[in-house]
C-alpha cells in the first residue's frame, strides 16, 4: 500500500517539495494565504482536481465496502480457528494473519476510505481537517507495521506448508504449535522496530480554509521525511526489498515447490494416508491465499517501484490501495470454499440448519448408522437407555430360566423378547443359546448395540476430523 499520499508528497524533487512558498510575498506578509494561483485553489497544498471522482469511487465507496466485509469476515474466521477442535500451529498462523488483516483495514479506512468521501462530496468535512490529522500520525506507523506483519506471516505459512508437504518426516519437529508462537512474536517485533522512524515522519500543520474561512489542520511530510537521503534509502529502497523483492521472490520459489509437490500426490492419491491427504488439501488451500496475495500486491509494487523514478499516477496508488484492502479482507471467502472443516463449523455456528439440504458438510447430515439415534431427543435417548438397563438384567434372568424348560417354552421367551425389541429403543436384543453364561450374554448384547447403529460412544457428538 503506497502510503506517500498521506503526507501530500508528490515528488522527491526539491523544486516541487511540499516546503515550497506556494504563496505570493503580500499574501504571505498580511498574514492569510491566498489559496489560488491563477486559476487553481489549493486545499492543505493540494491542487484540487477533476480526480476526485475517481477517488471516491475507489476508496470512498469500494474500498469502505470491502473493508466492512473484511472486518466481518476475518472476525468469523478468528472465531472459528480458535475452535479447540481446530487448534494446530498453521491455524494460530491465520489467526495472526486475520488480526494483521483487521488492523489494515482499520487504517486503511480511517486513512483513505472516509477522507475520499470529502474529496467529491463535501461531507465528513470535521474529519477530514479536524479528526484525521491528529489520528493519522499514529495510524500512519500502525499500518505499515500491520502491513509488514502480514506480508511476513503470509511467507511463514507458505514455508510451514513447505516443510509439511515437501519434508513431512521432519513437519512433526519444525512445525508445531510454540514454534508458530515465537515466529508471530519474532515478526511483530522486527516489524515494530523497524517502522518506528515512521512516528517522526509526520507533521501538522494549521491554514485558513479557502471557502469556510475557518482554521484547519493539515498533515504534511516532518523535517525528517524531507531528507532525501533518508526519503532515498530507507523509504524507498528499503521498503521495495523488505515489503516486496525479498518476500515475494521467496513465496514465488516455496509455492513453486509446493506445486510441483501437490501435483504430484493428485497423480498418487490413491496411495496417499488420510493425514497425508489432509496435508495436501490443506496445501492446496494455502496456495490460494498466497496467489491472492501476490496478485492484489502487483499493482503496489509497481507503484513504489515508479515512485523511485518519477510521481506515478494517482489513479495507479488509489488503486493499489483498494487492492491491498482486498487481499485483506478476501481470506475468508478462500477458507469457506477450500477448507472443508471451516465450512462445517461456520455453517454450524452462524447458520440456520433450515437454509441447508442435509449434506455431508451439513449439520443436519446423518449416516444410516446414526439414524437411530438422531432421530430421538435427547431425553428419549436416556429414558431408552435406562429401558435397556432394566431389559438386560430381566433378559439374563429369562435366559437363566429357559436352560431348564422344554422347548416350547423356549419358543415362548423368543416370542417375549421379540415383542420387547419392537418397541422404541435404539437396540434389539436376540437370546443367546442356552450353554452360554451371562458374560457372554452381555457380550453379545453389546455386539447388538453396534450393529444396530448405537454404541454408548455415539451418546456424545463427533469431533471434526
Amino acid at each position: 500500500m503506497d502510503w506517500s499520499s498521506v503526507l501530500n508528497i508528490t515528488t522527491d524533487s526539491p523544486e516541487a517539495s511540499p516546503t515550497v512558498n506556494y504563496f505570493s510575498e503580500s499574501d504571505t506578509t498580511s498574514g492569510i494565504p491566498n489559496k489560488t494561483i491563477g486559476n487553481l485553489t489549493l486545499e492543505c497544498k493540494t491542487e484540487l482536481s477533476d480526480g476526485a471522482l475517481f477517488e471516491f469511487i475507489t476508496n470512498g465507496i469500494l474500498l469502505n465496502l470491502v473493508g466492512v466485509f473484511g472486518l466481518f469476515g476475518n472476525i468469523i474466521s478468528m472465531i472459528i480457528l480458535s475452535r479447540p477442535q481446530m487448534k494446530s500451529s498453521i491455524n494460530y498462523l491465520l489467526i495472526g494473519l486475520a488480526r494483521c488483516d483487521t488492523i489494515l483495514i482499520i487504517t486503511a479506512v480511517l486513512i483513505h476510505g472516509l477522507p475520499a468521501i470529502y474529496s467529491y462530496t463535501g461531507l465528513l468535512f470535521d474529519y477530514k481537517f479536524k479528526t484525521y490529522p491528529h489520528i493519522v500520525r499514529y495510524l500512519y506507523p500502525l499500518s505499515c507495521m500491520a502491513q509488514m506483519v502480514t506480508v511476513y506471516l503470509t511467507l511463514t505459512v507458505t514455508i510451514e506448508r513447505y516443510v509439511a508437504v515437501c519434508h513431512p518426516l521432519k513437519a512433526r519437529s519444525f512445525c508445531t504449535y510454540g514454534r508458530a508462537r515465537l515466529a508471530v512474536l519474532c515478526i511483530v517485533i522486527v516489524s515494530t522496530i523497524y517502522n518506528l522512524p515512521k512516528f517522526w515522519e509526520v507533521n501538522l500543520e494549521e491554514e485558513i480554509h479557502w471557502r469556510y474561512n475557518v482554521t484547519i489542520y493539515c498533515v504534511g511530510p516532518a523535517i525528517l521525511r524531507s531528507n532525501d537521503l533518508y526519503i532515498s534509502i530507507y523509504v524507498n529502497w528499503m521498503y521495495f526489498f523488505f515489503y516486496y523483492a525479498l518476500p515475494f521472490v521467496l513465496l514465488v520459489v516455496f509455492n513453486v515447490a509446493i506445486y510441483r509437490r501437490v501435483r504430484k500426490a493428485n497423480r498418487d492419491l490413491q496411495q496417499l494416508s488420510r493425514h497425508q491427504r489432509r496435508e495436501i488439501n490443506l496445501a492446496t488451500m494455502l496456495l490460494c491465499v498466497v496467489i491472492v496475495f501476490i496478485v492484489c500486491n502487483v499493482l503496489p509494487l509497481v507503484s513504489n517501484v515508479f515512485e523511485m523514478f518519477q510521481v506515478p499516477p494517482v489513479w495507479l496508488v488509489q488503486a493499489g490501495n483498494l487492492l491491498v484492502t482486498i487481499n485483506s479482507s478476501i481470506n475468508f471467502i478462500v477458507y469457506v470454499i477450500f477448507g472443508r472443516n471451516f465450512k462445517r463449523l461456520f455453517i454450524r455456528l452462524f447458520c440456520s440448519s433450515r437454509f441447508f439440504r442435509a449434506g455431508r458438510d451439513s449439520p443436519e447430515f446423518q449416516t444410516n448408522d446414526e439414524s437411530v439415534v438422531t432421530n430421538m431427543t435427547n431425553i428419549e435417548l436416556k429414558n431408552s437407555i435406562r429401558r435397556n438397563h432394566l431389559q438386560r438384567s430381566n433378559t439374563t434372568v429369562v435366559r437363566a430360566n429357559n436352560l431348564h424348560t422344554n422347548g416350547s417354552s423356549r419358543r415362548q421367551s423368543v416370542k417375549i423378547l421379540t415383542t420387547r425389541a419392537s418397541n422404541p429403543g435404539p437396540c434389539v436384543y436376540y437370546p443367546a443359546p442356552a450353554s452360554s453364561s451371562p458374560v457372554a450374554n452381555q457380550h453379545q448384547a453389546s455386539r447388538n448395540h453396534v450393529q444396530n447403529g448405537w454404541s454408548p460412544k455415539d451418546n456424545s457428538e463427533h469431533p471434526l476430523n
